[in-house]
């Protein structure tokens, strides 16, 4: 039985099928996308990061988001953009997993940060007078820690259930490594692993799902309790936003994982789908979380007049 395990540290590479001619737009689009990702979440963190003024609850706590998305969208697109312009058909199995932790730990991470954001957004506006006195620095720290830390516990203890288990074949088709997807190489039980897996979904997505649309509620009816017009506006339009963000974050990652357990279902799909989620999460949260800010908006606009081009 020992022989028909597959401990060879080389996996063959079956996903990203392109014609000669259709090699370059693939390169050209996965390239362009990433530094679009790039761009935009660096100047995000450079806005909040060199600003003192911005060392606030509010922007300590969104800081995380385009750090967490850098952390996904790099796992994704650096290897891939390095496969489809070499053509390479293998890839080692540590890096493959490696891929797939930074995937878990950045999907994770979104909807436990949009959960920070939301509560902190929930304290500003529906207890404006205690806001100081609950969001403390300390405050915010406890919860950045609770975030990173479930990420680290919940993905360490996926992975480590996955690592344990022999593999018998080494062709992978999803278009990155996914912890889904290294289980279709074991050739051992992993009911344990569909269990944790399943249950480390619900768990996260009764918290996120529940805290923000919670929240949110309140958020809402607190606004239009007020007798300020513009405020009623303006909040509607940010909550509209940000729920309109987050359900697609929803929808592609709950899609993709339920994917897997649909057998008669369009692999293309499925790919398009996956990729969906390392990119449009990450290039509309710093423009939808950050840049429609007003604050930083001004900051990121006097930052290219004064010191990209200056007059």
């Amino acid at each position: 039985m020992e022989n028909l395990y597959n401990t060879s540290s080389i996996l063959v590479l079956n996903r990203f099928e392109f014609s000669s001619e259709n090699v370059f737009p693939a390169f050209l689009f996965a390239t362009l996308s990433y530094m679009i990702i790039l761009f935009c979440n660096i100047i995000l963190i450079l806005t909040i990061v060199l600003n003192k003024s911005m060392h606030q609850p509010m922007y300590l706590i969104l800081l995380n988001l385009p750090i967490n998305d850098l952390i996904g969208s790099s796992a994704f697109f650096l290897h891939s953009i390095d496969e489809i312009l070499t053509n390479r058909k293998t890839m080692q199995y540590s890096a493959c997993v490696t891929q797939a932790f930074f995937i878990h730990i950045y999907a994770t991470g979104t909807v436990l940060i949009l959960s920070a954001m939301a509560y902190d957004r929930y304290i500003a506006i529906c207890w404006p007078l205690k806001y100081n006195t609950v969001m403390t620095y300390a405050h915010i720290m406890r919860i950045i820690t609770v975030v990173w830390m479930s990420c680290l516990v919940l993905v360490g203890v996926l992975f480590f259930l996955l690592l344990r288990l022999p593999r018998c074949r080494s062709e992978l088709t999803h278009p990155y490594c996914d912890n889904p997807s290294l289980l279709t190489l074991v050739c051992a039980n992993t009911a344990i692993n569909n269990i944790y897996g399943l249950l480390m979904v619900a768990i996260s997505q009764v918290i996120s799902n529940g805290m923000i649309l919670y929240t949110y509620l309140q958020i809402l009816v607190a606004c239009f309790r007020s007798k300020r017009s513009d405020t009623k506006a303006k909040a509607l339009q940010t909550c509209a936003t940000h729920l309109a963000v987050f359900l697609l974050l929803e929808c592609l990652g709950l899609f993709t994982i339920i994917s897997y357990r649909i057998k008669n279902i369009s692999p293309h799909l499925r790919r398009f789908m996956g990729v969906s989620t390392l990119i449009f999460p990450p290039t509309l949260n710093p423009i939808i979380y950050g840049l429609k800010t007003k604050e930083i908006r001004e900051k990121v606009v006097h930052f290219f007049r004064n010191k990209i081009l200056p007059s």
